[in-house]
């Protein structure tokens, strides 16, 4: 059971198969990291929220989370803000054990 992925199924790294070297694994975990950070950014920037004078109602407010993820998934693809990379290497240490 993957940790990160919190019920909704994220793909962001091209090469996540069990037999790809653990570096790209370890990006793809970075990646799903920055995506949910920059998710909660979002939120709390007011991304999302129903307009108080013209809105979809119940279900818009529903589904402006899958919005807001899908938008800082293509962040993370367009580059982010380089949280994945610093995430990245500090997994990294971690798993080569400080080599």
């Amino acid at each position: 059971m993957d940790p990160i992925g919190i019920g909704q199924p994220v793909v962001l790294a091209q090469n996540t198969d069990p037999k790809a070297p653990n570096d790209a694994r370890l990006m793809a975990v970075a990646q799903k990291l920055e995506a949910s950070f920059l998710s909660e950014m979002l939120k709390s920037a007011g991304v999302g929220k129903t307009p108080e004078s013209f809105g979809g109602g119940a279900g818009e407010d529903q589904f402006s989370s899958f919005l807001r993820q899908a938008q800082a998934e293509e962040m993370v693809k367009a580059g982010g803000i380089g949280l994945a990379q610093s995430l990245f290497e500090a997994l990294k240490e971690q798993d080569h054990g400080g080599r």
